[in-house]
């Protein structure tokens, strides 16, 4: 390899600086993990292999993934990885981006129901349906989603980490049977399409509108949801619900008058209102 050929510390160092003039947060970190998830390896070898020099094709290639970082694509996308719980997962334009508050959904159902039928309604890339296919004893793990594209995704993550689930087209809960669940669990939209508007570019121009907005008051797939959930959930079925925190009580005021029971908002890694909990009732 000639002697000019970019040593590994130089191109993060320049990578690192065209992500700082474009406002990326932590911009050295990111161009640490982009170069690791292009080459394979841990982002501490961007540190103890500085030195390393690098084949012109392996540079062209972190310089195209860095400037399309620098242009506001979603670090998921430029890199095809997103992290969620034990996983690693696919990730492009075809569903929303697992967010680690979305993470505490497992947990929360996992401690009130483990075995038995459930269902991730919207299931987008496959990450709540993969994680507890994975960390649960259900029977039978099922992922819903509206989109064709997105639940290409979600089959290729089902591949890819080996998870037994099964995949199915539908308008959140019309695909389901009556009283076939023992849980139901889903992030659905629950924005304005003002609320949308207002978003980063990097979630407003790159992430599907669809997984994002519900209706004029953010609310139109949460309301379907309660209604809809208590078709498809035997009694005593458990559902659990991301909800904007803005939107967190009147979410469960309204579950309240639909008839469910045990309705509890809880709080996600930052402290907001973010899940509701509700169970199905013997009698409604």
């Amino acid at each position: 390899m000639p002697e000019t050929a970019l040593r590994l510390g130089s191109a993060i160092d320049e990578a690192a600086a065209r992500l700082r003039g474009a406002g990326v947060p932590e911009p050295r970190r990111e161009a640490m993990g982009i170069w690791g998830e292009l080459a394979g390896r841990g982002p501490a070898d961007a540190v103890f292999q500085r030195n390393q020099r690098l084949h012109d094709a392996a540079v062209a290639a972190f310089q195209s993934a860095v400037l399309r970082r620098a242009r506001g694509e979603p670090l998921a996308h430029v890199t095809g990885w997103s992290g969620f719980r034990r996983l690693s997962l696919r990730s492009d334009r075809r569903a929303l981006i697992p967010r680690p508050e979305t993470e505490g959904l497992v947990d929360l159902l996992l401690d009130r129901v483990r075995i038995g039928r459930v269902a991730d309604v919207g299931t987008g890339t496959g990450c709540l349906a993969l994680s507890l296919a994975l960390e649960g004893s259900f029977d039978h793990v099922i992922g819903v989603d509206y989109s064709s594209a997105a639940l290409e995704l979600a089959r290729l993550n089902r591949d890819l980490v080996g998870a037994n689930v099964g995949l199915m087209r539908g308008d959140l809960c019309a695909p389901l049977g009556r009283g076939m669940l023992d849980a139901l669990v889903s992030n659905p939209p629950y924005l304005t399409a003002g609320e949308y508007a207002s978003l980063g570019p990097s979630v407003r121009d790159w992430e599907p509108a669809v997984a994002l907005v519900s209706g004029e008051d953010g609310m139109e797939a949460t309301v379907r949801l309660l209604l809809e959930g208590r078709e498809v959930l035997r009694p005593g079925g458990w559902m659990a619900l991301e909800v904007d925190c803005s939107r967190a009580q009147p979410a469960a005021r309204r579950a309240v008058e639909l008839g469910w029971t045990e309705v509890a908002v809880h709080l996600d890694l930052f402290g907001r209102e973010r899940y509701l909990l509700a169970r199905r009732s013997d009698t409604r």
